[in-house]
């Protein structure tokens, strides 16, 4: 018998265990944008949506704003009206009201209804700019409906390290341009790695991939969030992607499959940095400002 790969060795990420890093606030050299007076970024937060303005995305928005940019809290459903007026629409783990509050097994069904996925496919068509980040199991399955009007192919699971004795990492990378799994591209330019802290894969029909797995990685596939053990589903991840960039119609999309590298969080007991503040990602900060140039067209 195969041994345990991995079995609740790490606890859900619940709430109290996540938290915003609010002292966490690096510098703007060259805003983009005179204070207050850049494009409009609206920020999802009517979808159950684990990362808000004022929660775990706090230091997303903060960044944005010494940048220039103006953000906004989105509470309403998507429509036309809605997303009247918005430059950047950022949709960052929205969850199906039926997985909310913890309860992260299958099924997970759509964040969104077919009238809100039509909307927002309208929208980026016209011109809109999308930014979607959907991390592991089980946010790819609210959000992969939205992500298919894209020709986004999420998976819904965990992306961790396979080695060779058959046990498993803990599904944070460092995507490196040495490596070559962080590709050349208007949004990695001046970047050399970008760290994300375990995500998902996706795939895509169309478009650029910026962030590439090309290490031995496997995507575990269970039926509760962070519950693995010798019989959960798995595939290879290798060549799935984690970052991409996408034109659509006049407008363009920037999909990424974890959410933690553009926070800035305090996880755990012992408070460790995840995301923008930990001290091996000092780069995740540029590269979120080069995702909100390009898709607000300076790039």
């Amino acid at each position: 018998m195969r041994r345990l790969l991995l079995a609740l060795l790490i606890a859900a990420p619940v709430e109290a265990q996540q938290v915003a890093d609010t002292s966490f606030a690096p510098p703007v050299a060259r805003p983009a944008y005179k204070e207050g007076l850049g494009p409009l970024i609206v920020l999802d937060e009517a979808h159950q949506n684990f990362h808000t303005v004022n929660g775990r995305y706090t230091a997303f928005a903060k960044l944005a704003r010494r940048d220039g940019y103006r953000v906004v809290a989105n509470t309403q459903k998507f429509s036309a009206t809605s997303l009247k007026g918005a430059r950047i629409l950022v949709i960052a783990n929205a969850l199906n009201a039926r997985n909310a509050n913890g309860n992260w097994r299958l099924p997970t069904p759509s964040a969104f209804d077919a009238g809100e996925i039509a909307a927002v496919r309208d929208w980026v068509r016209r011109g809109g700019s999308l930014l979607l980040i959907s991390d592991h199991m089980p946010f790819p399955g609210a959000m992969g409906d939205l992500g298919e009007a894209f020709g986004v192919h999420m998976m819904n699971g965990f992306a961790m390290q396979h080695y060779g004795n058959d046990s498993l990492g803990n599904g944070i990378f460092v995507h490196t341009r040495r490596s070559g799994s962080l590709t050349i591209h208007p949004i990695t330019r001046g970047i050399d790695s970008v760290k994300v802290f375990t995500g998902q894969g996706f795939r895509i029909d169309h478009g650029a991939p910026i962030l590439v797995i090309k290490s031995d990685v496997v995507m575990l596939m269970p039926t509760v969030a962070w519950q693995f053990s010798d019989s959960t589903p798995r595939t290879s991840a290798r060549g799935l992607l984690q970052g991409a960039a996408i034109t659509y119609g006049a407008g363009r999309v920037a999909v990424f499959a974890e959410a933690a590298m553009f926070s800035a969080q305090l996880a755990g007991a012992n408070r460790t940095p995840m995301g923008m503040n930990n001290p091996a990602a000092p780069q995740n900060p540029r590269f979120l400002l080069n995702v909100l140039h390009w898709l607000s067209g300076l790039l």
